[in-house]
C-alpha cells in the first residue's frame, strides 16, 4: 500500500554557486559578490519543493560515503524528505556541481559530475502514488516499472537529454521546450511538438519556457499558461522547483493547469535567491502570491 503521494528518483548533488557580475571569458578572473554551498539535483530538488507544499515524499538516489554525501543526506531529511531508499555507496564520490550565477543576464552556467543511478531493485514502486525521475532516474525506474503489474503514475522531468525511445506508459511529460524542440527537430511549432510528444505515447505534456510561461497538452487540446514576474537573483533549480510544485498540486486534487499555474509561481519564487533551493515557498505563501496576482496571469487553450 502507498505511504507517500511522490517518490522522486535519480540526481543529489551538492552545489557550490558562485555570484557574479557577469560570466568569464577564457582565462578571465573575475570576483564573487557570494558564495553559497546548497543542495541540488533535479529529482532532489524537486523533492524539497513537495515537502515544502506539503506532500509526502520520498527520495531515491544514490550518495558516496563522504562529507557531500552526509550534507545531501541531512539536507533533505530536514525538509521532511523520507530518505530510506537514498544508498550511501563506498565505491563511489557523491555528485558535485560548480554553478556561476551571472547577476547581468540572470542565468547560470553549471558544471556537474555524473550522478550515480540508483539500481532498478533499489526504486520503491509500492511507496509512492507517483514516480518521478529525472535523466539519471529515467532508466532504472523503467526497467523496474516493466516487472511491476501494479504500477504507479509516472512523471518524467525532461529538462535534460534522454535516450527513451518513446514515451509510453508515461503520465505526465515534462521537457523544457529547447528539450522539446531538440526531440521533435521536425514538428514547425510547440504546438506540433506537443502533439508529437502524445503520439509518442505521454498522457499529458506540460512544456516549460521559462519566463514565457508554460505549454500544456492534455486530452488533445493545447494552453499556454503565463509566468508570473518576480525580481531574479538565479534561475538556479527553477524548473526542478516547477516539477515538484506540479506534482503537489495534482496529488493535492488540483486541475492540471491550475497545477501548472501553481508551478509557474513556485518555479518564479525560487529565483529570488541564490541557491536553488532556499527561496522554494511553503503553501501558504504560495497561495498568498497567486492570489495576488491571478488576474494578472493568463491561461489560453487551441484544439491541435
Amino acid at each position: 500500500m502507498s505511504t507517500l503521494d511522490v517518490i522522486c528518483v535519480g540526481a543529489a548533488t551538492l552545489d557550490t554557486i558562485a555570484a557574479v557580475a557577469t560570466i568569464p571569458a577564457d582565462d578571465e578572473r573575475v570576483v564573487a559578490d557570494a558564495f553559497v554551498t546548497a543542495g541540488g539535483g533535479p529529482a532532489a530538488t524537486a523533492a524539497v519543493a513537495l515537502a515544502r507544499l506539503g506532500a509526502r515524499v520520498g527520495f531515491c538516489g544514490v550518495v558516496g560515503n563522504d562529507q557531500a554525501g552526509r550534507a545531501i543526506r541531512d539536507g533533505l531529511a530536514d525538509e521532511g524528505v523520507n530518505v530510506d531508499w537514498l544508498d550511501v555507496d563506498d565505491t563511489v564520490q557523491t555528485a558535485r556541481s560548480v554553478v556561476l550565477a551571472s547577476a547581468s543576464s540572470g542565468g547560470r552556467t553549471i558544471v556537474t559530475t555524473r550522478a550515480p543511478e540508483p539500481h532498478p531493485r533499489a526504486v520503491p514502486l509500492e511507496a509512492a502514488r507517483w514516480v518521478h525521475v529525472d535523466q539519471s532516474g529515467l532508466d532504472p525506474v523503467r526497467s523496474a516499472l516493466a516487472a511491476t503489474p501494479d504500477r504507479p503514475r509516472l512523471s518524467i522531468d525532461a529538462g535534460n537529454p534522454m535516450t527513451a525511445r518513446d514515451w509510453t506508459g508515461v503520465d505526465l511529460y515534462v521537457p523544457s521546450v529547447p528539450s522539446l524542440r531538440h526531440r521533435y527537430p521536425a514538428a514547425p511549432t510547440i504546438e506540433a511538438a506537443l502533439a508529437a510528444a502524445t503520439d509518442e505515447g505521454a498522457a499529458q505534456v506540460v512544456a516549460t519556457d521559462g519566463a514565457r510561461g508554460s505549454w500544456v497538452r492534455a486530452d488533445g487540446v493545447n494552453h499556454h499558461v503565463a509566468s508570473f514576474t518576480v525580481e531574479v537573483v538565479s534561475t538556479l533549480g527553477a524548473g526542478d522547483v516547477f516539477h515538484g510544485a506540479l506534482l503537489a498540486g495534482l496529488v493535492t486534487g488540483r486541475s492540471l493547469l491550475d497545477a501548472v499555474r501553481d508551478a509557474n509561481a513556485a518555479a518564479a519564487m525560487s529565483c529570488r535567491a541564490l541557491d536553488g533551493r532556499s527561496a522554494i515557498p511553503r503553501r501558504d505563501a504560495l497561495d498568498a502570491f497567486v492570489a495576488k496576482r491571478a488576474e494578472s496571469v493568463t491561461m489560453s487553450g487551441s484544439a491541435q
